[in-house]
């Protein structure tokens, strides 16, 4: 198979789209020749049937953030796009879209009157214009979980996320258990990872950690546009007024292909995300053997169903405390145990090496 891969960014350093570069790696195991578009390319390391062509936005210079420069750069990425997806006809044959479904709008037509085969990746509750003219086009459509795309198509199909869960380990099972408290540390530690965003609802995280004595709170990630950096002055003023300067951490973004010391080192993952899609950290987390708290719908109806001690309600920070406490008073034994059932529903229903095969197989 000879595939063409849109997407963002291609940079294995990147603290939220790190995680492509894992993805693109098991998809050239599958592929005779894969060539990727991306709009932005950073630092990576991919076998030599991969070819990356960049769009042009590591390039960009600052002095053009005016709205006409912006509209100039804009117009010169669809040039590029254009000029890829022409020149590099014969070095593919099918089409898999990662997320920005404007690009199956852009080069739809090319691709159908080419016969090339479309695919789609969405995980998202937004149905935007683009991602609804996308559906026409596409021959089908993966997404993650029933609740993370929302349009009504015959042609989604379920497949789960993509996690790297060999990647992802328990840091040692046969720990020492401080028979008091847990399992690593004096401190029990909270964690929650991604961007610092509205829909993040931090908020609800951090008025939490409030009500519970002798916890930390490490929050991983960072403000990515204005309203971000609004939202995130907001939080450390909550902070602020709490006194809880000395507990709550905020750490910064982090390299994705870094961070499963921080899953490793922590003690409970605790997650207020209102996306609506399952997002790829909980399983992250899940991965390493962290016991997650979510009030995510489809982490709550797909993901956690089964274990109702692990979710609450929306915005509901006192139910949130109290479910923090009664892990922090469960034995460590229990604990450890949990997570080890958490893992297994990753490695069997997430695994990264049985998403690709699927949507491989799915193209035939």
């Amino acid at each position: 198979m000879k595939l063409l891969i849109i997407t963002q960014k291609v940079d294995k350093n990147d603290s939220i789209l790190g995680f492509f570069h894992d993805w693109l790696r098991v998809f050239a195991t599958r592929c005779e020749k894969l060539t990727v578009i991306c709009l932005y390319k950073g630092e990576y390391d991919l076998p030599d049937n991969v070819k990356v062509l960049s769009l042009g936005k590591e390039n960009l210079d600052n002095r053009q953030q005016t709205t006409d420069g912006r509209l100039l750069l804009r117009c010169s990425y669809i040039i590029r796009f254009y000029k890829y997806i022409i020149s590099e006809r014969c070095n593919y044959d099918k089409v898999f879209v990662h997320m920005n479904s404007e690009y199956v709008v852009l080069g739809g037509i090319f691709w159908k009157l080419m016969r090339k085969k479309i695919a789609l990746w969405w995980t998202h509750k937004a149905a935007p214009w683009h991602l609804r003219i996308a559906e026409k086009f596409t021959d089908i459509i993966f997404t993650a979980s029933k609740e993370s795309f929302r349009l009504s198509s015959k042609k989604v199909k379920v497949v789960g996320h993509g996690i790297d869960y060999q990647k992802l380990k328990i840091k040692n099972s046969e720990l020492k258990i401080d028979s008091k408290f847990k399992i690593q540390n004096s401190k029990f530690t909270l964690i929650t990872v991604g961007r610092i965003s509205p829909s993040k609802d931090i908020k609800t995280l951090i008025k939490a950690v409030e009500r519970i004595k002798n916890v930390k709170f490490d929050v991983i990630g960072g403000p990515l546009d204005e309203k971000d950096e609004k939202y995130f002055k907001e939080l450390k003023q909550l902070v602020g007024e709490k006194g809880l300067e000395e507990r709550v951490n905020f750490v910064g973004p982090i390299p994705n292909k870094d961070i499963i010391k921080y899953y490793q080192d922590a003690d409970l993952f605790i997650h207020a995300s209102q996306t609506g899609s399952l997002d790829k950290v909980v399983l992250e987390a899940m991965a390493c053997g962290l016991l997650v708290i979510s009030c995510n719908d489809a982490i709550k109806n797909d993901l956690l169903c089964k274990y109702p001690g692990l979710i609450y309600d929306k915005g509901d920070y006192q139910a949130l405390a109290k479910r923090i406490e009664k892990i922090i008073n469960t034995l460590p034994e229990k604990r450890l145990e949990l997570g080890k059932e958490l893992r297994e529903i990753v490695k069997n229903d997430h695994s990264l090496e049985k998403l690709i095969k699927i949507i491989c197989k799915s193209y035939l």
